[in-house]
C-alpha cells in the first residue's frame, strides 16, 4: 500500500484546511488510515484514525472537536478537516496505514501500530 498526503499549506489562526490521503494498491480500502504529525522539535504525534469502514474513529485529544477524519473508499481516499487551526497545529502531517481494519483504542496513537507512511504535507498556521 503506499499513501500519498497533500493539501497542507500556510493559513491563519481560525482558517480551516483539509488534508487529503490517497491510498493505492487493491486491498488499501480494507484497511484502517491514521494521521500522524511532526512539530519541529517534537515526537511524532498520532492526531486521528478510521477504520476501514469508516464507523470507527479516534481523535487525539489536543484535535478533538476541531479535526474531523473521513473516508471515501471508492475513491481510496482518506481526508483530514482541519477548523479553527492554531499555531500550535503547525507540523509534518503524515498518513499511515497498516494490516489492519479497525484500530484500537488502547495503540492506535502508537507509531509501531501503522508500518506504512506516507511522505508529509507541511501545515503552518501563523497567528
Amino acid at each position: 500500500v503506499q499513501l500519498q498526503a497533500s493539501g497542507g499549506g500556510l493559513v491563519q489562526a481560525g482558517d480551516s484546511l483539509r488534508l487529503s490521503c490517497a491510498a493505492s494498491g487493491r486491498t488499501s480500502s480494507k484497511y484502517a488510515i491514521g494521521w500522524f504529525r511532526q512539530a519541529p522539535g517534537k515526537e511524532r504525534e498520532g492526531i486521528s484514525c478510521i477504520s476501514s469502514s469508516g464507523r470507527t474513529t479516534y481523535y487525539a485529544d489536543s484535535v478533538k472537536g476541531r479535526f474531523t477524519i473521513s473516508r471515501d473508499n471508492a475513491k481510496n481516499m482518506v481526508y483530514l478537516q482541519m477548523n479553527s487551526l492554531k499555531p500550535e497545529d503547525t507540523a509534518v502531517y503524515y498518513c499511515v496505514t497498516g494490516r489492519l481494519g479497525r484500530p484500537i483504542l488502547s495503540s492506535w496513537a502508537r507509531r509501531s501500530t501503522w508500518p506504512y507512511w506516507g511522505q508529509g504535507t507541511q501545515v503552518t498556521v501563523s497567528s
